[in-house]
């Protein structure tokens, strides 16, 4: 008969530390992390559906702005990335990612102006007088 000398009520000090270093939230993080997603999520909603700007353009960059605070706050309460945990690499991780989403972002942009400017239908009577 074996003998298990690691039950699970027993602690492990260096186990701990190990969670410690990781920075898990406590439950005073998530409820601020909550209460600030829906106030992030409020707020855009109301932007539209109030039509609180004369620009259209003015709601969606605002509209973006909220969306990019909120995806901070994502992983700041409820994915628990800083600058201490992993050594660093995941603060690097994320930026190189975020470097891939704007080149992504940006270039879409471009093509789909491009594409709208290059290639808009015409009238009948432009179509009348091409080659």
């Amino acid at each position: 008969m074996s003998t298990n000398t690691n039950t699970p009520a027993q602690h492990h000090p260096a186990h701990e530390s190990a969670h410690d270093a990781h920075g898990h939230g406590s439950m005073r993080d998530y409820v601020i992390g909550f209460v600030l997603s829906v106030i992030l999520t409020v707020i855009p909603f109301w932007l539209v559906m109030g039509d609180v700007l004369e620009s259209r353009v003015w709601t969606v960059a605002l509209i973006m702005f909220f969306g990019a605070v909120q995806i901070v706050v994502h992983m700041v309460y409820f994915l628990h990335m800083n600058r201490k945990s992993e050594g660093g690499w995941i603060l690097m991780s994320l930026l190189f990612t975020g470097i891939i989403i704007v080149i992504a972002l940006v270039g879409s942009l471009w093509v789909m102006h491009h594409l709208e400017a290059n290639m808009m239908p015409m009238s009948p009577e432009q179509m009348r007088q091409a080659p």
